[in-house]
């Protein structure tokens, strides 16, 4: 009996999926630290940086570890931080009240030409800056070595 390319192309990704979960099933006790709760969400935070410091503390007071990646806004070219979060399912409501109590809303003045004046006169124009722009994202798989 001859298979077609596409019957091996299957056995294959079969094959190579029940690797997947055996590694899974075979590290998903490999976590080191004990009573760890099973990473179920990944949430993204971009906040301002004046932000970070209080933001950081607070969600490692309550166990949540936190990893910074530096980034800018593109409209003000603002200084940002992105914070990556693993949580547990019953972590998200904690995590955002603790966010939404440290990052705030500012307001900072820009210049902006005024239009139609003989000389260019600059306007102050009030801009809203900071707060937190939060993405959660669901987990399949969290290995940790």
């Amino acid at each position: 009996m001859q298979r077609s390319p596409g019957d091996i192309r299957d056995q294959m990704s079969q094959a190579s999926q029940a690797r997947v979960n055996d590694t899974a099933a075979n590290h998903a006790g490999a976590r080191s630290s004990p009573g760890a709760q099973q990473v179920t969400h990944l949430m993204l935070v971009v906040i301002h940086l004046q932000d970070y410091q209080k933001t950081a503390r607070a969600l490692e007071k309550i166990n949540i570890p936190v990893l910074r990646l530096a980034s800018s806004g593109a409209f003000l070219g603002r200084r940002n931080v992105t914070l990556l979060t693993p949580l547990a399912e019953d972590q998200q409501e904690q995590a955002l009240q603790i966010i939404q109590t440290t990052c705030r809303q500012r307001v900072e003045y820009i210049s902006t030409p005024l239009e139609g004046a003989p000389m260019p006169l600059p306007l102050s124009t009030p801009v809203h800056v900071g707060g937190a722009s939060i993405f959660t994202l669901p987990v399949e798989m969290f290995v940790e070595f």
